[in-house]
């Protein structure tokens, strides 16, 4: 968004609120006058209106509204302003006044407490029916309010996908246009961005859920897929078996409808969010729908972002050298501008007060952490970070397990083998989705873990481990300027991009990662010797997967090591992580860190003995966030305007 109105596109942002909306903000306009009606359950009757035709109404049921938040979007040095626009959910009937007179109160306010839920947390745990219903219904709340016609409407993920289904409703039952006009608006409005390459991680709702909530959106589904198939089944006639693996609606007991498969269909383009995930889109997810479509259909963007937060205004000190030794703050708008800085990369008293703005930058994280985690930390250990989204594929655990192994070598050590060490601080951040008990166990092992490290006096000196709760953008704002090295190494062929990694060589960390996501590109541009990859290539984790299950295989050693000392019992009650462990055992170790341990545990060496040449760690870090103009939100956004949106640039202006 905020590239978006820093380069003076014409553009609105729509958002589901979680706890945004709670306690208001001075820059909040609640916009009482913009307020739409969604309909749940109900039923659909079929009627004949003057013309003759055959028409569907949507009736009864329940009904909420939502009420629009907006929020204005600044540009960076333009007076374009922009918007992004927050829903929240009232009942049509706040009070049942009948009910309380008849002393039951709470059903005198059980209308407002259902419409109120659907916007009171963003995405609940949806482990059950109820959470089911409720993200479903937050799922229509997003295009039941935001879809205008004549726009571009790109669906970031699948959560608003419903929108296809519900703009063909609305030109169909209530504008009158016929199926095939209708659908030809529909499919040169929307553009979807797909995240994911996990199969699993990819939206399905069950077909008798969306029935009872949804009704005529899920006959409109059913019409859509069946036109589609028809079309396919002309292209490619007796193919009975793409027609199944093309199927938005995935046959089984009971149905599901494939939201990602939608979106595909209802779009005029896809992309993906680096070079590597958007291959893997075409070549894994979506192979019979390249080869039906054509590959025009899917794109790249790589992600980016901007740096006006994730420079500026999260390490001011070092925004403000820059525009010292450039001369002027244009890299702010076009970040390109950095290269110019590589030039003093080399230069003694320059690399001194980039260091030293990393060093204030680690006493803030450092003060952070004694205030809100109770434990001392020094600023002048290197600090490696990694925060981000907790899941099994970002192998937090490969990095607990690799900081506990650190632990155990240096309780092996003399005290002379301990002072040649480089002291490090590992920091975790991040959360889990709610109902996500792996990712929990990982987050307890890390605490757990710390409670050890930190409180053994002969290594907790070298060594200190810290988990920082409540991860939010402000936070962030705080870690990310003060890591030396922060860790990327999700399972190559899973992560679809990443921006963290991009935020932190922004700010002069260096990375260390997998051959995965936006690190291929990141490296490209940075240099092999301004970043640590390692690990098994996307074309071979397949390979390394099917050995595993089918043939005998023992963990790594080292890692092997770790595995039994938490088995004994030396960072808590045993039994608690033993589905944690049974991850790398008996659930054949999907993630393959078995395979990858060896050779991380080797580049985390590599970067110790590189970290202990100051001048040429300080060279890295500048020239590594001297690379990273390709990697703003500026390009990323001109990409979609120009290829996707087909959109210019309106220019507001001066007075």
């Amino acid at each position: 968004m905020d590239s978006m109105a820093t380069l003076d596109y014409p553009a609105w942002g729509y958002e589901f609120p979680d706890y945004w909306l709670n306690f208001g903000n001075p820059w909040e306009i609640e916009r009482l006058d913009v307020c739409y009606e969604i309909r749940f359950r109900g039923h659909v009757n079929k009627i004949t209106d003057a013309s003759g035709r055959a028409r569907y109404v949507w009736e009864g049921g329940e009904k909420v509204l939502a009420i629009a938040y907006d929020n204005p979007i600044p540009g960076f040095e333009t007076k374009n302003c922009i918007n992004i626009r927050l829903w929240s959910s009232k009942p049509t009937k706040e009070f049942d006044f009948a009910s309380f007179n008849d002393g039951n109160y709470d059903k005198s306010v059980e209308e407002q407490k259902a419409a109120e839920n659907i916007t009171a947390v963003l995405y609940p745990n949806d482990n059950h029916m109820v959470g089911k219903t409720l993200r479903l219904k937050q799922h229509q709340t997003w295009p039941g309010t935001s879809s205008p016609n004549q726009v571009s409407i790109q669906l970031n993920d699948t959560h608003p996908t419903l929108g296809i289904a519900e703009l063909q409703r609305i030109l169909v039952d209530e504008e009158g246009l016929l199926w095939d006009e209708a659908w030809d608006i529909v499919t040169k409005t929307y553009s979807f961005t797909n995240h994911t390459v996990l199969p699993e991680a990819l939206e399905k709702w069950a077909v008798p859920l969306m029935q009872d909530l949804l009704p005529r959106l899920m006959m409109i589904i059913f019409d859509i897929n069946l036109f589609f198939l028809q079309k396919v089944e002309r292209v490619f006639p007796g193919d009975r078996e793409r027609l199944r693996r093309m199927s938005i609606v995935e046959e089984g007991q009971p149905q599901f409808i494939r939201m990602a498969f939608l979106a595909v269909v209802g779009s005029h383009t896809v992309n993906g969010v680096a070079a590597l995930h958007s291959e893997l889109v075409k070549s894994m997810l979506f192979q019979d729908f390249v080869e039906y479509f054509g590959e025009a259909r899917f794109t790249n963007v790589t992600n980016g972002v901007t740096p006006r937060r994730w420079l500026h205004q999260a390490n001011p000190r070092l925004s403000e050298l820059i525009v010292q030794k450039l001369g002027n703050d244009d890299f702010l708008k076009n970040l390109g501008e950095l290269q110019k800085l590589k030039k003093l990369s080399t230069d003694p008293a320059f690399q001194k007060q980039w260091m030293e703005i990393k060093y204030r930058n680690k006493v803030r994280l450092a003060q952070h952490i004694q205030i809100h985690c109770g434990v001392d930390v020094s600023p002048d250990a290197l600090f490696d970070i990694q925060c981000k989204r907790f899941h099994e594929y970002k192998r937090q655990f490969m990095n607990i397990l690799g900081v506990i192994h650190r632990y155990k070598k240096l309780k092996e050590m003399s005290k002379e083998e301990l002072s040649k060490q480089v002291k490090k601080v590992v920091i975790f951040a991040g959360k889990s989705a709610p109902g996500y008990y792996i990712a929990k166990l990982i987050i307890k092992l890390i605490n757990n873990a710390a409670t050890v490290l930190n409180e053994d006096p002969q290594t907790s000196e070298y060594l200190k481990l810290v988990f920082i709760p409540n991860y939010n953008v402000s936070l962030a704002e705080i870690i990310i300027p003060a890591s030396d090295i922060s860790q990327h190494i999700s399972t190559a062929g899973t992560e679809a991009s990443g921006t963290s990694n991009m935020k932190f060589v922004l700010n002069g960390g260096l990375i260390i990662g997998t051959v995965d996501g936006a690190n291929i590109e990141i490296g490209e541009e940075v240099g092999e010797e301004n970043i640590w990859l390692f690990g098994t290539l996307t074309p071979d984790v397949e390979d390394v997967r099917h050995a595993q299950r089918y043939r005998p295989t023992v963990l790594d050693p080292a890692l092997d090591l770790v595995v039994k000392a938490i088995q004994h019992g030396e960072f808590g009650e045993p039994s608690i992580f033993e589905p944690l462990i049974s991850t790398l055992t008996f659930g054949h170790d999907f993630y393959i860190i078995s395979k990858d341990f060896q050779a991380y545990l080797e580049t985390l060496a590599t970067i110790d003995t590189a970290y202990k040449d100051k001048a040429a760690w300080a060279k890295r870090s500048i020239n590594a966030a001297a690379s990273m103009g390709k990697f703003s939100s500026d390009r990323s956004i001109q990409d979609y305007a120009q290829n996707i949106w087909h959109i210019k640039p309106v220019t507001v202006p001066k007075e």
